[in-house]
Parts: C-alpha cells; sequence; structure tokens
C-alpha cells in the first residue's frame, strides 16, 4: 500500500498521455476544423482542455524504455516535464520513481501492464474505464491499509449514498477532509447523470496530508474537474482554515473518528463552537 502514489502517478500519467495522442492524431491529420493546425502547439490542446504532453513525457516513448534500467529517471523526468508544461500540476506529481529502493525490473513490469489498458481514448472515456480503474485501485490500497485507508479513501456505495442525500445540482460543495475526492466526484457525477451542468457546481476542499491531496488533484483533473480551491494544509482544517470566508452550499465529510489528539485544548475560544466547546479527548463532538 505505499507504493500507491507510484502505481496511481503511472495510472495518470498513461491517462493523460492517451487523451493528448488522441488529439495529436487529429493535429496531424489536419481534417475539417484541425486544418493547418500544429500539432506541437500547446496552445491547441489548451483550447480543447487536454495536458500537453512533451515528448519525453509520452507513454510510448516511457513504454518503450520500460527494461532499461534507467527507467526510473525517466519517469521523474516526464513528471518533471510534464509540471513545466503544464503549471496547474505544479507540487501535484511526484518524482520518486528513480529512487533506490524501487525496483527498476518492477516498475518496468509495471509500466508494461498499464500500457496494455486504454484510459484516454474516446472509447475508454465513454465506459470510464479510468474511473473504474482508480477506483478499483484506491479500494485495494484502502483495504491494505485498514483502518488508516479511511484518511484517504470512503467506500463508492457510502459516497454515493450522502450525495444523493444532498442532491446538490448547483452551489458550492466543500470537504474540509477530502482526502482521494470521491466526494466531490460523485457530486459531479450525480449532476451529469441528471441531465444538468456540471459548471453549475463548484468544490471546495482542504487535506492534510500531502500524498493524499497529490492524489485528490489527480483525481479530479483526469475528470477535468476544477481543483484549484482543493488545498493542501499540513495544519487540518480545526488548526487551520483554509476557507474561512466560504459559504458551503453542501458539506459533505467523513472525517476521522475518535480521534483524541486534534489539539482541541488549543481552539477553546474558536468562533466556530456555537453551542458548546467539544471535549478536547474526543473530536467527534467538534
Amino acid at each position: 500500500a505505499e507504493y500507491k502514489h507510484i502505481v496511481l502517478g503511472l495510472i495518470f500519467l498513461k491517462y493523460i498521455s492517451d487523451s493528448f495522442e488522441a488529439l495529436h492524431n487529429k493535429l496531424i491529420e489536419g481534417k475539417g476544423e484541425y486544418k493547418g493546425a500544429d500539432p506541437e502547439d500547446s496552445d491547441e490542446y489548451k483550447a480543447e482542455n487536454v495536458f500537453f504532453v512533451p515528448p519525453y513525457a509520452r507513454w510510448s516513448y516511457l513504454h518503450g524504455r520500460a527494461k532499461l534500467p534507467s527507467i526510473g529517471k525517466d519517469v521523474d523526468d516526464a513528471m518533471v516535464a510534464m509540471e513545466k508544461a503544464n503549471p496547474y500540476l505544479k507540487g501535484i506529481l511526484r518524482m520518486v520513481y528513480a529512487r533506490p529502493n524501487l525496483d527498476k525490473t518492477a516498475l518496468g513490469g509495471l509500466i508494461d501492464l498499464i500500457g496494455n489498458i486504454a484510459l484516454g481514448d474516446e472509447a475508454a472515456k465513454s465506459k470510464d474505464i479510468l474511473g473504474k480503474v482508480y477506483e478499483y485501485f484506491l479500494g485495494q490500497f484502502a483495504s491494505l491499509e485498514g483502518k488508516k485507508g479511511g484518511q484517504f479513501y470512503t467506500p463508492k456505495s457510502i459516497v454515493r449514498l450522502m450525495v444523493e442525500m444532498i442532491e446538490p445540482y448547483r452551489g458550492r460543495v466543500y470537504d474540509p477532509c477530502c482526502g482521494s475526492g470521491g466526494m466531490f466526484i460523485m457530486s459531479d457525477t450525480f449532476v451529469r447523470n441528471h441531465q444538468g451542468n456540471r459548471n453549475n457546481i463548484s468544490i471546495y476542499g482542504q487535506e492534510s496530508n500531502q500524498t493524499t491531496y497529490r492524489l485528490c488533484r489527480m483525481n479530479l483533473a483526469i475528470r477535468q474537474i476544477d481543483g484549484s480551491q482543493v488545498i493542501w494544509n499540513n495544519e487540518g482544517s480545526f488548526l487551520n482554515d483554509a476557507h474561512k470566508d466560504l459559504k458551503a452550499d453542501f458539506i459533505l465529510a467523513n472525517p476521522p473518528f475518535n480521534d483524541s489528539d486534534w489539539s482541541g485544548q488549543l481552539l477553546t475560544k474558536d468562533p466556530r463552537w456555537k453551542y458548546s466547546i467539544p471535549p478536547a479527548s474526543n473530536a467527534n463532538y467538534a
């Protein structure tokens, strides 16, 4: 389970590379609206809400080098290139593939395995292949981590029930401990399934664990959900409310339960306690 960011990072890279290649091929053909377009112009991809993938970050390049001992550095270089080409991704991708304790043979095998899955082409998008693969891995990693897995993953069935109860057709959706972003994704899915306009909702959130925050931002990016108001806040939402002025229309959360170490003694005068001060020994009442 400690390798979840490695596996999901590769899945993310494969998806955006597939999406890029689909548009890249249309630009090369130059038919219809793409006539005269430059397939290496990043602005062409921004116009279609597709991440531009530099040559050395494309999956075809990495897949061809999967058996080389330098594959770890190659993937790290690809992540660096992606962040430079797409400022939205800055601080989200992890450059950990070249670290000495990561078996490069196993890494190459994983790249081969993921390379056989179509994730970002039109057919795969229509079947939400990526969503199912990503959800599967998140669920498996959470299961392996036991109780700790709940810090970044809430079972899909529970999230769906919560969203269907509050019906967030439009407005601001807030999750103060957003984990890998399941509440946001299900809210977006709910709107689309009811023939609504996904632009009518906006999401706000914060997450204290940086690795989980990165998983969340990747999870949102591959679904083309604006995650710019989802913030990494290592102090946590109790000690440092990153959205103090937010007037949310919906609040969805699966907060940590039975937490006796939530710094309640530092928050006895917090203005959020309108009814009474929760006991410092149990965050369930906060």
